[in-house]
């Protein structure tokens, strides 16, 4: 099984959702510059060491992806959640711009269809699951399943009544532990799997809104249904609180990311994927002596062209 230990720049060594322990999200500061060590730093310095940082991790992602497509030996999986408005697909666009297209996908979940409604929740995730040598990016995922409709349990009707009527904390446990299986399955078949909750705060989350009400050209971005999801804030905390707390595992962590400046988010998402990627054990693949020995043949047979 895979074990993974995020490398986390040191200023934010603290931000890997405890295995052992209820999680909080008052404990984890959205705002970074909370963080002591930053203290000392003047915000444009800051996002120098970010961007620095998110330079370099994108230089070594291309190199650590390229080894990971060559060998076919592991997929990664990320996962990225948050709250409206908490910067997933701009993270994606920043940290993954370096990588090979032709290994990387990134799938979104809308409202499930009518097929996926008449399969187990977890179904059509497994579909779109890596494959060997791919990196795939889940923009939200099957955890949805136990926030939004922890939240909305109207959206399981397709569910049989007496278990949509049984919504009862054992119920939500079962899907908990339906979860971590299904992700130490994966881990145990060479699938890396990291989780990411952008984690920002409700005013930082007002003032993106108002961005995007007063900016025309993001105008695209807001629907009436957003400024409603906002009004179950309370009930969404509790539900990625109680998510992280029974899935973050070693095989599977959650890194609550403080995201209210997206710079900063941006450059330790792509701390982690980089090194996590770079610690598996892949190389290019090894080449025999008989491919060698065509290979030479081949160039003699080149330069011999007229």
């Amino acid at each position: 099984m895979l074990i993974i230990e995020p490398k986390l720049p040191g200023k934010f060594s603290e931000i890997t959702a405890r295995f052992d322990k209820k999680t909080r999200l008052d404990d984890y500061p959205a705002n970074a510059y909370k963080y002591a060590e930053l203290d000392k730093y003047s915000k444009k310095e800051v996002h120098e060491i970010a961007e620095d940082v998110l330079d370099k991790s994108r230089l070594s992602l291309e190199t650590a992806q390229d080894k990971l497509w060559a060998s076919k030996k592991y997929g990664v999986l990320i996962v990225l959640q948050g709250m409206d408005t908490a910067g997933k697909d701009g993270t994606i666009r920043h940290v993954m711009s370096g990588v090979n297209p032709q290994g990387c996908r990134v799938q979104c979940f809308k409202t499930p269809t009518t097929e996926e409604h008449a399969h187990d929740f977890l179904w059509r995730y497994g579909k779109v699951l890596p494959e060997r040598g791919e990196i795939v990016i889940f923009n939200r995922s099957h955890y949805e399943d136990v926030l939004a409709v922890k939240v909305h349990p109207e959206y399981m009707e397709a569910l049989p009544k007496e278990l949509v009527d049984d919504c009862s904390p054992e119920f939500w446990q079962n899907r908990y532990q339906d979860i971590s299986a299904w992700e130490r399955h994966l881990a145990r078949n060479g699938v890396l799997v990291l989780k990411f909750f952008l984690h920002i705060s409700k005013n930082e989350q007002k003032r993106r809104l108002l961005e995007r009400i007063d900016i025309e050209e993001k105008n695209w971005k807001i629907s009436p249904a957003d400024l409603k999801e906002r009004t179950f804030w309370d009930q969404y905390t509790t539900a990625f609180e109680d998510a992280i707390t029974n899935t973050s595992r070693m095989f599977a962590p959650w890194i609550i990311v403080p995201a209210n400046d997206k710079k900063i988010a941006r450059a330790i998402v792509a701390d982690v994927i980089a090194k996590a990627i770079d610690n598996l054990d892949i190389e290019y693949p090894e080449v025999s002596q008989a491919q060698k020995d065509s290979l030479q043949e081949a160039r003699r047979q080149l330069e011999s062209e007229q």
